[in-house]
């Protein structure tokens, strides 16, 4: 008898003091601090954003140890603020974006630095970079009205307790509204769909063994480790 397909399951982040969070899509927004556009390279002008992808089952929840993957020998960590959408729409007015949110989370956008910095030499997609199985570890969920003052929140990742990424939410070249509204222009965001903002300066290599501690001021904190 012919064995039967598994069954796939939705893709849930825990939500502080409410039900879990199912998530549809999950889109990123790239080089979205002037300082981490220097280390990488690119004029940090404010272009327009640019987005990519990584699949909704990448999402590895806060305190997970996970494996470091395969095909890569230079893993590095993106911590990010995380935004959750309960609405969407296309074509949302700046002013209206807020209204879309949620809640925001710490995440982080893993990235195999050396197939990205290959597929670019190329002039190739980065989809095998940056959507890998576990690439998008994510804290628990804050609901927006439980959040203060995001817009200046402090923004820090440690690996080993060493303090690696360090930053404030106001130094994104694009904000959370302004990316939302753009977004919404390229697709119709839609309610479970998250939003990787983008990463500061000092982005950098992980190993096996390593512990990865993140943390943006008012939001559950995000711990990972890698085997």
């Amino acid at each position: 008898m012919e064995k039967p397909i598994e069954k796939w399951l939705p893709t849930s982040i825990p939500v502080t003091g409410d039900d879990p969070f199912y998530v549809r899509r999950i889109f990123c927004v790239g080089r979205n601090y002037a300082a981490h556009a220097r280390e990488m390279g690119h004029d940090p002008d404010r272009d327009l954003p640019f987005f990519f992808m990584k699949p909704f089952d990448s999402i590895v929840e806060s305190g997970s140890t996970i494996p470091y993957p395969s095909m890569t020998n230079d893993l590095h960590h993106e911590i990010e603020l995380v935004v959750a959408l309960k609405t969407g729409g296309s074509h949302i007015r700046e002013e209206q974006a807020t209204n879309c949110i949620y809640g925001y989370a710490v995440g982080l956008d893993m990235t195999r630095r050396d197939l990205q910095s290959e597929a670019k030499k190329l002039g190739r997609p980065w989809d095998m970079a940056k959507g890998f199985d576990n690439s998008a570890p994510c804290a628990p969920i804050t609901k927006k009205g439980d959040v203060e003052n995001i817009e200046t929140a402090t923004i820090e990742l440690k690996v080993n307790d060493q303090v690696k990424q360090k930053s404030s939410i106001d130094h994104l070249i694009w904000s959370v509204p302004e990316t939302i509204s753009f977004l919404s222009k390229l697709v119709e965001l839609k309610p479970g769909d998250l939003i990787y903002s983008g990463t500061p300066d000092g982005v950098g290599a992980v190993n096996a063994g390593d512990y990865l501690y993140g943390t943006i001021t008012g939001l559950s904190d995000l711990e990972i480790n890698y085997k």
